[in-house]
């Protein structure tokens, strides 16, 4: 089967950085799917694991990837979900080989039945982000979803990116909060108040006075999405008392003492988690998948696909890894059909 592999870590902007290779076809046993895909996204962690990844003890190649819409070609014989011929997206696990090939391996716990509203290029832009920011609402910060009359305000930090653009739409169309998004640029700004936010605030400038300048000098949930720890003495201005802090970069370090007088929780988001340790809600991946793509197609929530980069290969792909590592991306880059 074609896919796209590289052998050691290295900058994109050398020829074997990613490349074009055949690799024999995989095996469902199982639980896994053997998933044909058909359409890939390419998230930040794409770049960051091919910066400073190797293969695995034992393999040639290191294969990327962790977004993927495609059909179950075959199933293992403990799987109880899904049938061959499903359309289906998912994020994967990042302890296994990625979705950049033609085939691919997959646990039903942490697959969804894709939105038939989508096609198979809008929905795998979705999977990681939105695992990602379901699970930094309402797992995380605990977020109760409804329309109840409510006060409470969420600042997302880096919102017109692929997490902050569904991220955007989950807090505003499912929850009460009064959302403000930031970002630096005037069309990422208007990319953030076409997806619903409230108010968006420029991150270039000091937060703190940004949000004093329309009226909220206090926030109750902030979630930072990118640059956690240059924008972080801003962000221990800007939340209340009691207020909660999201995060899902990596922050060279963090002096989380700065939030003790405020009595401010800090959560991590990793939504690789519940697979890389076989969790006993590894199967929430499944049910929050399918209730997102439902959301999708009563069009309360739209695709966060804003560029289409051509077939799946390398030359394409690392182009959008480029893309990513410019920090200039606006929603999600996907690569579709195999060249």
């Amino acid at each position: 089967m074609k896919a796209i592999g590289y052998q050691k870590p290295q900058a994109i902007s050398q020829p074997d950085s990613l490349i074009d290779i055949t690799l024999p076809e995989p095996v469902a046993t199982g639980r896994d799917l053997l998933v044909e895909v058909k359409a890939v996204s390419v998230n930040p962690v794409d770049t960051k694991v091919r910066a400073s990844g190797s293969p695995a003890e034992g393999q040639t190649y290191k294969v990327l990837g962790w977004d993927a819409s495609g059909i179950v070609k075959a199933v293992g014989p403990d799987v109880t979900l899904f049938t061959p011929g499903d359309h289906v997206w998912y994020a994967g696990s990042i302890a296994r080989p990625g979705t950049n090939s033609e085939l691919h391996l997959v646990d039903e716990r942490i697959v969804g039945h894709a939105p038939k509203s989508l096609d198979f290029a809008q929905a795998a832009a979705l999977p990681l982000t939105a695992i990602t920011a379901w699970e930094m609402l309402f797992d995380r910060l605990g977020i109760e979803p409804g329309k109840q009359p409510s006060r409470k305000t969420l600042l997302i930090i880096g919102a017109s990116g692929g997490v902050g653009s569904i991220l955007t739409q989950l807090a505003t169309r499912l929850t009460s909060l009064t959302v403000i998004g930031t970002a630096s640029r005037p069309e990422t700004q208007a990319w953030v108040k076409e997806l619903g936010a409230h108010h968006v605030i420029d991150h270039s400038k000091p937060i703190a006075e940004e949000l004093k300048r329309i009226g909220f000098p206090l926030v109750d949930h902030i979630v930072s999405l990118t640059q956690t720890d240059q924008h972080f003495a801003q962000i221990v201005e800007a939340i209340a008392p009691q207020g909660k802090f999201g995060l899902i970069d990596d922050p060279e370090s963090l002096d989380i003492t700065k939030f003790k007088r405020k009595a401010v929780s800090v959560h991590w988001e990793l939504m690789f988690t519940r697979a890389l340790f076989s969790t006993n809600d590894m199967i929430g991946q499944h049910r929050l998948l399918n209730e997102v793509a439902a959301l999708v197609d009563a069009g309360l929530i739209r695709t966060t696909l804003a560029e289409r980069f051509g077939t799946i290969n390398a030359t394409n792909l690392k182009r959008a890894h480029a893309l990513i590592e410019s920090g200039k991306a606006r929603g999600k880059v996907v690569l579709e059909n195999w060249s």
